[in-house]
């Protein structure tokens, strides 16, 4: 009889998810098809994968289509990479986060070499003038460029053109976005470990988790399946090329080509405490000024269906490339999604799909 009950529930609890999981379905290709999205959607729940499937054309001329296979540039998922390696050398004793960066890197010659300290470069509130303030508005790109992507520049060219600005705020005092702050933690990577960003990122993360469909994008590499970026123009009303740039130039902000299941990979190693141990895990999710921790957005009292949960959250745009991680901690839910067309807002997207999953 117990068999019996138990069998019993695990079939009703079977049916619930899967029924969940055709109404998230239904939601989600009603809305790609309604808003033209291009790109893949990956949702685990229970530790199962409920949901993945790709949309759209991973190239547009060719109607190439894309597939659970195809890779794209994450951007800024790549913050929380870098934020990785960084915490793993601080439990490493290599590095402690109130330092200041001339520690590290002692020929640094920013105003704040001597104030900034590490913690307030991967939290944002570095003070520096920020490294894409002349590029801010649409119509200032199409008109000037944007030459600190569209020439090609080395990392140690970036951190003294770019990232080595004056302190336009008092450090630690205010959060402001600034792709320069984790130019600067990428060399101090580098500085560290004696090692490339790249290699730190294959021997410390890419290889331990058999992420075999990722790496650093650069314009001398053909990386196959790579998916093609186009961004929408709200003048024209039409997806066009995105701009001419050098990928590498985003370097440790955001340079990472991946596939959805690799992201998945580096999630649950995250989450899971394989990557991290979870006192340090706890300072990187601690939400600080911007509902920012370090690398990643965390949203303490977030509602979904009148529950409130901690979201973490690291979404990543650079014109047509736009990706998001979102992670449900008390749930434990992942959704990420991928896409190489800036036609619908992923944060909308991504608390639709939430609100779908979580009953």
């Amino acid at each position: 009889m117990k068999k019996l009950v138990l069998a019993f529930a695990l079939f009703a609890l079977c049916a619930n998810v899967f029924a969940q999981s055709s109404e998230t379905g239904k939601f989600i290709e009603a809305f790609t098809k309604k808003n033209n999205f291009n790109g893949t959607i990956l949702i685990e729940q229970n530790s199962k994968t409920i949901y993945k499937k790709s949309f759209g054309f991973a190239n547009l001329p060719f109607k190439v289509p894309t597939t659970t296979d195809t890779k794209y540039k994450v951007a800024s998922i790549t913050k929380a990479f870098t934020s990785v390696l960084i915490l793993q050398l601080v439990e490493q004793g290599k590095i402690d986060l109130e330092k200041p960066i001339t520690t590290y890197l002692p020929a640094y010659k920013g105003a704040g070499g001597i104030k900034v300290t590490i913690k307030q470069l991967l939290n944002m509130t570095s003070g520096m003038r920020n490294f894409d303030e002349n590029g801010a508005s649409l119509d200032s790109v199409l008109r000037n460029g944007i030459p600190q992507y569209q020439l090609p520049f080395t990392s140690d060219q970036l951190l003294t053109k770019f990232c080595s600005y004056p302190l336009v705020k008092e450090p630690g005092k205010e959060f402001d976005y600034n792709n320069a702050d984790f130019i600067i933690l990428g060399k101090v990577i580098e500085k560290i470990s004696g090692k490339s960003y790249e290699q730190n990122l294959q021997e410390k993360i890419f290889q331990p988790l058999q992420m075999a469909s990722s790496g650093l994008l650069s314009q001398n590499k053909i990386i196959d399946k790579l998916a093609d970026t186009y961004f929408y123009r709200g003048d024209l009303k039409a997806l066009v090329n995105d701009l001419p740039v050098y990928m590498e130039n985003w370097y440790a902000a955001g340079a990472i080509y991946s596939t959805a299941d690799d992201i998945l990979k580096f999630s649950n190693a995250l989450f899971s405490g394989r990557l991290l141990k979870q006192e340090t895990m706890n300072q990187m999710f601690t939400s600080g000024l911007g509902e920012y921790g370090l690398g990643v957005w965390v949203y303490l009292k977030y509602e979904i269906n009148h529950k409130m949960f901690t979201i973490v959250k690291r979404p990543g745009s650079i014109m047509g490339a736009q990706a998001m991680l979102f992670h449900i901690l008390e749930d434990g839910s992942t959704i990420i999604i991928l896409s190489n067309t800036g036609t619908v807002s992923l944060d909308d997207f991504a608390a639709d799909i939430a609100r779908q999953i979580i009953k």
